[in-house]
């Protein structure tokens, strides 16, 4: 068994990883390469995913299975029922489970073992959901080969303590790829040290612009952008150095003069502090506003898991399974919810309350971006 010290230093690490600014294949090769020291295994495989949809876009593992194989996995995992599927995972909020423990050892309960993955050489599976409050970004798959023992609760719970780190690192690198193909709605600039552009997107510019600087005397940049980027920086330790202690995601929530959210990351490209940083800006998803949301009204922890489940779009019956209370308790939660927001319904706690009735509430007392 993995001493806890070890996952310590694996989590800085992807800490770490998830700020390099990395494209999406070297990112997860490196976080395979991490999470391997804390959960030994003979290999791991990252697809990317349509947060809509769940289904598979791209595959990112060294020495993958033949095609006709990997269509195979596919069509399983769409059209037969099989155990810890996907969508099951997603569903239930479990962000990590091993196949061992699911089909309580008989791993040819599941038609992929059976088919495809015995045939191979392989024993037990590890599933991650690389989800985050904007969607579901893609999977990560953990595999040991036959005669070597089951994943271990506790390298369970280590994974899924990490998922949404992963989930973090995979979406910087999609964003920063759509930005340099010229997504319109995801602005991108590249910061040196001193913290001068040293390039820039259209849609950066836009962003800037509606962010403003607040009037100060010498400012070139909202500061909420120079802010995230020494926070990338800080987090750019060298390898195999500690994180800073207690350190925090280079994200930033920030309210554009119009009254509109964005969100801020930084990522830094290349190895230690002096390296430039990508900083990216983007509109806030409903559910990367919830904590603030929650934050401002003063809801109870249930009230505030309820209340993230429904910017996600889910319904009462899905939030009733994923926190496991009967339909009726979840109403009684929304109850509340309504109460204390001012709302009346769930659409109205999405389009009112998080883009209009709590943005100066959030704010006010408080120097905006100045």
């Amino acid at each position: 068994m993995v001493d806890p010290p070890v996952y310590a230093r694996v989590r800085d690490d992807i800490v770490r990883l998830v700020h390099r600014g990395l494209p999406v294949a070297d990112f997860s090769r490196a976080v395979g390469d991490a999470l391997g020291r804390a959960v030994p295994a003979m290999g791991t495989c990252l697809m990317t995913a349509d947060p809509a949809t769940l289904l598979p876009t791209a595959e990112y593992v060294e020495n993958g299975m033949p095609a006709d194989e990997l269509l195979r996995m596919v069509e399983i995992e769409i059209r037969e029922p099989d155990v810890n599927t996907w969508s099951d995972l997603a569903r239930a909020g479990r962000p990590a489970a091993g196949l061992g423990d699911a089909t309580e050892g008989d791993l040819d309960r599941s038609p992929r073992h059976r088919e495809i993955r015995r045939p191979g050489g392989f024993s037990d599976e590890l599933r991650v959901v690389l989800a985050d409050g904007a969607g579901t970004w893609g999977m990560l798959t953990v595999f040991r080969e036959a005669e070597r023992p089951h994943f271990s609760p506790a390298e369970v719970r280590f994974a899924s303590s990490v998922a949404s780190l992963i989930a973090d690192g995979l979406r910087r690198g999609l964003l920063l790829d759509g930005a340099n193909a010229g997504d319109a709605d995801v602005g991108m600039l590249v910061l040196d040290l001193d913290d001068g552009v040293r390039m820039s997107n259209p849609a950066a510019e836009r962003r800037l612009d509606e962010l403003g600087t607040g009037g100060r005397a010498g400012a070139r940049l909202p500061l909420v952008v120079p802010a995230v980027a020494r926070q990338a920086r800080a987090l750019g330790a060298p390898e195999g150095g500690p994180a800073p202690a207690g350190a925090r995601p280079a994200t930033a929530r920030v309210r554009t003069r119009s009254g509109r959210w964005l969100i801020v990351r930084g990522s830094i490209l290349g190895h230690g502090p002096e390296s430039p940083v990508a900083v990216t800006l983007e509109p806030a998803r409903p559910a990367e506003m919830a904590p603030l949301i929650v934050a401002a009204y003063g809801f109870t922890e249930r009230e505030r898991r309820v209340t993230e489940l429904v910017a996600r779009g889910l319904s009462t019956r899905q939030i009733a399974g994923r926190l496991r209370v009967s339909p009726h308790t979840v109403q009684d939660h929304l109850k509340s919810i309504f109460t204390k927001s001012g709302t009346a319904s769930r659409g109205d706690l999405v389009a009112r309350l998080f883009f209009d009735h709590y943005a100066g509430p959030l704010t006010s007392g408080a120097a905006e971006n100045r």
